[in-house]
């Protein structure tokens, strides 16, 4: 059995499998019913792993194994294998979301936060700075930096960052709002974007600012995260942001920024 490299490379993307798996499980496909030592042979991969390989695949939901000696596998139809996977992906997040809940009320977390607390004591003020790799990875700081939030806001983001804002941010800008920070932001309004504006100026002042193309936000004065990759053209898993906590910088950034805030359109 011949399998492009290719294909099997974003089937182990898709389905979270590593290559000896990937290649058992293709193997299986080609035949519907085998055992472990034809898979061996058509997949090429050693026979002392393939049981250990078949056992994972059953366990993940992939195929069954048929009852009966010499023991076969039976492949799953690819939409049936689709279904299962996204079923046990749910219910694996859904228990790891309850033990990482459960361990807010532990003795582990005042551990860790009192190491924390600790360890921080010794960092130099330019040292609390980092790149943060990945958008979804981007919007989690940001929403850490939200959380922290004690008196404003500032973003400034493009026409289709607005539409992610309000998708990934609203809930924790809600919550900021009602603590009494205020929240300003300026982007490009458009027509695309307009009413994804008018929902997020319910917690935000939002201004239309058609020259300024950028992508940053500083919260309280001291902590800055910038975007340095243009989002139109970058894919979401390649995008950067720099993120700095100190006073000095941030603090010259929003006085730049305030500027540049009154020339803005009010929407």
């Amino acid at each position: 059995m011949i399998v492009k490299d290719e294909f099997l490379s974003r089937l182990r993307k898709i389905f979270d499998l590593n290559l000896y798996e990937v290649k058992v499980w293709t193997a299986l496909l080609s035949r519907g019913v085998s055992t472990a030592g034809e898979l061996s042979n058509i997949s090429d991969v050693p026979r002392s792993r393939t049981y250990d390989i078949l056992e994972t695949l059953e366990k993940k939901g992939f195929i069954v194994m048929k009852l009966g000696k010499p023991i076969k596998f039976v492949a799953l139809k690819p939409s049936e294998v689709i279904e299962r996977v996204k079923k046990n992906l749910v219910v694996d997040a859904q228990e790891k979301s309850k033990r990482l809940d459960k361990l807010k009320t532990e003795d582990i977390l005042e551990e860790l936060s009192g190491l924390f607390n600790e360890g921080v004591k010794f960092v130099e003020p330019a040292d609390l700075s980092g790149s943060v790799k990945g958008r979804q990875n981007v919007y989690n700081h940001l929403d850490m930096m939200i959380r922290d939030a004690q008196s404003t806001i500032t973003i400034v983001t493009t026409a289709n960052g607005l539409n992610r804002k309000l998708e990934a941010l609203m809930p924790v800008l809600e919550r900021a709002k009602k603590r009494g920070v205020t929240i300003r932001i300026a982007t490009q309004i458009t027509e695309e974007n307009k009413s994804v504006a008018k929902q997020l100026s319910k917690v935000a002042e939002i201004k239309h600012a058609p020259k300024m193309r950028a992508r940053f936000a500083i919260v309280d004065g001291n902590q800055l995260l910038f975007m340095i990759l243009d989002d139109d053209v970058v894919h979401p898993n390649y995008d950067v942001a720099i993120w700095l906590s100190t006073d000095f910088f941030a603090a010259a950034m929003e006085q730049l920024f305030e500027a540049a805030w009154k020339s803005f359109k009010t929407i």
